[in-house]
C-alpha cells in the first residue's frame, strides 16, 4: 500500500508511513499498547493517507476488519473475565499494595464487600474505599488467618511467661490463657507452632497444675490448724 508524499521546494518530503502518522493520533493505554479504538483509528488514517493510484484492496480491509472484530471479542473477554476474578474475591480476606502519585507504596488490607466495575475496570471496595484490582497482592483464605491469628494469640500469651523451673501461682492467669487457645487449636492451626513450643506449653500447664494443688492442700493445712486452734480457745473459757 501506498502513502501521499509531500513536496516541497520541487522535491520529496520524507514522510513517515501512515502508521507512525496515526501513532500521534491514537490513544494509548497505561501499559502502551493500542486498545481498540486506538486500532479503529490506526485502521482510518491507513486509509486517509493511501496513494490514491495505488488504494488498499478490499481484502486486505476485511482482513483488517476481521483483525479489528478479534481484538475487540478478546477485549471483552478480557473485561469479563477481570470482572469474574474480581466478584470471586467478595468476602475474601486480600492484601493491596497500592502506590501513590510520588511513588510511595502502602499496604492495605481488610474484607472485600462488593465490586465496583466502571470504564472496563473492575474495583475492589475494602472498608468503603474502593481500589484497583491490578493492586492485589495477597488473597488469604479465611482458615488460615484463623490459624494464623490463634498462633499469634498464643505466642503473646506464651512469651509473657517465666522459666518454668521458677513458675509461680502469680503466673497462673497467663497459664490457663494458654491452655485454652491450645485446647481450641486444632491440629492444622498446631502446625503454625514449633513442635518446642507445643511441648514446653504443655509442661507449662502440667506444672501450674501440681502449683495449684500444692497452694491448695497447703490453704487446707491451714484451715485445720485454724480450727483446733480455735476449739481449744473454746475449751480454755469453759
Amino acid at each position: 500500500m501506498g502513502v501521499i508524499q509531500e513536496v516541497k521546494d520541487g522535491k520529496f518530503v520524507d514522510n513517515s508511513s501512515a502508521q507512525s502518522i496515526a501513532k500521534d493520533k491514537v490513544k494509548k493505554t497505561g501499559n502502551s499498547s493500542l486498545d481498540k479504538d486506538a486500532f479503529l483509528q490506526l485502521l482510518v488514517a491507513q486509509m486517509k493517507y493511501q496513494d490514491p493510484l495505488e488504494p488498499t484492496s478490499n481484502t486486505e480491509y476485511i482482513s483488517q476488519f476481521a483483525t479489528f472484530s478479534e481484538l475487540e471479542q478478546m477485549q471483552n473477554m478480557s473485561a469479563t473475565l477481570e470482572l469474574s476474578r474480581a466478584s470471586s474475591l467478595v468476602g475474601q480476606t486480600v492484601m493491596m499494595k497500592v502506590t501513590d502519585s510520588s511513588g510511595r507504596t502502602t499496604t492495605v488490607q481488610g474484607n472485600v464487600d462488593y465490586v465496583i466495575y466502571e470504564n472496563g475496570k473492575a474495583y475492589l471496595s475494602i472498608g468503603g474505599e474502593p481500589y484497583a484490582l491490578e493492586d492485589l497482592d495477597t488473597v488469604a483464605d479465611k482458615k488460615y488467618l484463623e490459624a494464623y491469628k490463634k498462633g499469634a494469640e498464643f505466642l503473646t500469651v506464651y512469651r509473657k511467661l517465666p522459666e518454668i523451673g521458677i513458675l509461680s501461682i502469680a503466673d497462673q492467669e497467663n497459664v490457663e490463657k494458654l491452655e485454652k487457645i491450645l485446647n481450641s487449636m486444632d491440629d492444622y492451626e498446631k502446625s503454625f507452632l514449633s513442635d518446642e513450643d507445643l511441648e514446653k506449653a504443655q509442661k507449662y500447664i502440667d506444672k501450674m497444675k501440681d502449683i495449684v494443688k500444692v497452694d491448695g492442700d497447703e490453704g487446707a493445712d491451714e484451715g485445720e490448724d485454724g480450727e483446733g486452734e480455735e476449739e481449744e480457745d473454746k475449751t480454755d473459757e469453759v
